[in-house]
């Protein structure tokens, strides 16, 4: 299935995010490509095949994790790769780089600290697909996306609320 080499970058995203591990995210989806592969008479063209691909992906991630508990292993952690280093900026710009930097940790650790079922569903809306769709990847109803999606953005708002109060002073 070659549409499916499309979603290779948002798979990888979502890989990337629940792993929290870049060796571990590419695994995850060169396992998800060879389980399409191997059901890949069980799709129905007519079907959403990104929301397919994200299931596998997912149930994948769910199988490994659930192989390391029984074996005892501990669940593998690593902080997200830091951005490339640039030639010499104007320092301005410098500044504005490590206010970026700052404030990309600090979303990034909210949604880390994230209970699994919050963190997914945020992952997945990002990735621009639909509550249905969601629900889909999920294998859940609907109402349970919205339910999450609303919990987790309350949840992601109150942890990076400073940064809420900030923009508004300085929007006056």
């Amino acid at each position: 299935m070659r549409q499916s080499l499309a979603h290779a970058d948002a798979l990888y995203n979502f890989a990337r995010w629940l792993a929290r591990d870049p060796v571990e995210a590419e695994d995850l989806v060169q396992e998800t490509y060879m389980r399409e592969l191997g059901a890949a008479h069980q799709f129905d063209p007519g079907s959403n095949l990104k929301a397919w691909l994200f299931r596998i992906l997912r149930n994948a991630f769910i199988d490994r994790r659930r192989r390391s508990q029984r074996e005892g292993s501990p669940p593998s952690v690593e902080d997200l790769d830091a951005d490339g280093e640039r030639a010499e900026p104007a320092m301005g710009e410098l500044q504005l780089d490590q206010i970026r930097a700052l404030v990309a940790e600090d979303v990034s650790a909210a949604v880390h600290a994230l209970p699994e079922s919050f963190r997914t569903v945020i992952l997945l809306d990002l990735e621009g697909m639909t509550e249905a769709e969601v629900a889909n990847v999920l294998g859940c109803a609907t109402g349970t996306v919205k339910s999450r999606l609303s919990r987790a953005r309350a949840v992601l708002r109150d942890r990076l609320a400073a940064y809420r109060q900030y923009a508004e002073e300085g929007s006056r």
